[in-house]
C-alpha cells in the first residue's frame, strides 16, 4: 500500500489545516484547566478517555483489533515514544517558555522527513521541497523570536527546557516514522490510535501517580469543558484522521503541515484573548505558508 500513497489534494489539505487549527487550540484548553488539573494529568487522563473512545468505536464498528497480532510491538513502541514525548513537554516547561517550547517542538517535521526520506524511497524530497521545510522552520523561528530577546530566564536553565524541547520533536519525528515504516502503516487507524492511546496514558498516568499527584476531584466547568475538548476533538477525532490520512498520503508532506500548528495557536490568542499580532509574526506566518506550497509543489 505504501507505493499507492499519493501527493496532497484539495481534500488532504483542508483536513490538515482543520487538524492543525484543533491542535493549536488545545495549548488554550491546557492552559485553562492548569489550575484545577495539572498539565501531565490532563494528557494522561486524555488519552486514557478517549482510548475508551476509540474501544467502543471498534466494538460497535466491528473494526478487526487483536493484541495478537503483528500490531502489537509496534504499537506499544509507538504508545510509549508518545507518552515520553509528552513528559519531555511537561518537564521543558519548567525551565523554558512557551515560546520556546513552540520553536523547538516544532522542529519535529525536519526529524521526520529525513528520517523518512533515508528509510523511504517513495517519501524522498526534492531540492525544492527540502528549501520550503527550511522555510517553514525559519518562519516559525521568526515569528516567536521576539520571545527569544525578551526572555530573563536564566540561560543555563532555558537551556535545559529548550534541549527537552529538541528531545520531545525527536521523539515526535520517531512515533511517526515508527508508524510509517511498521506493519502500523498498514492496520486501520483505529489499532493505532488505541496503541498509542491506551499505552501514552498509562506510562502519563503512572508517572504522576509516582510523583505524589492524586486525580481532582472538584471539578469546574472551565476544566470540564477543556477535558472535553482534549479527549473527543484532539485525542479522539483529531488523531483519528491523522492516522487515516497517513494511511493513505506521504507522510512527509503531511508532516509539513505541523508548522502552521503554533501560528493558529497565537492566531487563538489574538482572537480570544486580544493579543496583538507583531511584524515578526506577520513575516513568519507567510514564510511557513510559501514553505507549505514548497513541500507540495509537483512539477508537470
Amino acid at each position: 500500500m505504501s507505493a499507492h500513497r499519493k501527493n496532497l489534494d484539495g481534500f488532504a489539505i483542508s483536513l490538515m489545516l482543520v487538524l492543525c487549527l484543533c491542535w493549536g487550540l488545545q495549548q488554550v484548553a491546557v492552559k485553562l484547566a492548569a489550575p484545577v488539573i495539572g498539565a501531565t494529568m490532563q494528557l494522561g487522563l486524555r488519552s486514557g478517555l478517549a482510548a475508551v473512545l476509540v474501544l467502543l468505536l471498534i466494538l460497535i464498528k466491528k473494526i478487526p483489533f487483536s493484541l495478537r497480532d503483528k500490531h502489537l510491538m509496534p504499537g506499544i513502541a509507538a504508545g510509549v515514544l508518545f507518552a515520553v514525548e509528552f513528559l519531555c513537554i511537561s518537564l521543558g516547561l519548567k525551565y523554558t517558555t512557551a515560546s520556546h517550547m513552540s520553536v523547538f517542538l516544532y522542529t519535529a517535521p525536519i526529524f521526520t522527513v529525513l528520517g523518512l526520506h533515508w528509510l523511504i524511497p517513495a517519501e524522498r524530497l526534492q531540492s525544492t521541497q527540502w528549501l520550503g521545510i527550511l522555510s517553514a522552520f525559519a518562519g516559525v523561528a521568526i515569528a516567536f523570536s521576539g520571545a527569544f530577546s525578551s526572555s530573563q530566564r536564566d540561560v543555563a536553565d532555558m537551556l535545559i527546557g529548550d534541549s527537552f524541547g529538541v528531545a520531545a520533536a525527536v521523539l515526535w519525528a520517531a512515533t511517526t516514522i515508527t508508524i510509517r515504516k511498521s506493519s502500523l502503516s498498514e492496520a486501520e487507524p483505529t489499532t493505532t490510535l488505541f496503541y498509542q492511546l491506551a499505552v501514552g496514558a498509562a506510562i502519563l498516568l503512572a508517572f504522576v501517580m509516582l510523583r505524589g499527584e492524586s486525580l481532582p476531584t472538584q471539578l469546574d466547568m472551565t476544566s470540564i469543558v477543556s477535558l472535553f475538548f482534549q479527549t473527543v476533538v484532539i485525542a479522539f477525532a483529531s488523531y483519528l484522521t491523522w492516522f487515516w490520512l497517513m494511511r493513505r498520503y506521504l507522510a512527509s508532506r503531511l508532516s509539513v503541515f505541523s508548522f502552521l500548528t503554533p501560528l493558529f495557536g497565537v492566531a487563538a490568542g489574538v482572537i480570544l484573548m486580544h493579543d496583538p499580532i507583531s511584524p515578526r509574526f506577520a513575516l513568519g506566518a507567510v514564510l511557513v505558508c510559501g514553505g507549505i506550497v514548497l513541500v507540495n509543489f509537483r512539477r508537470t
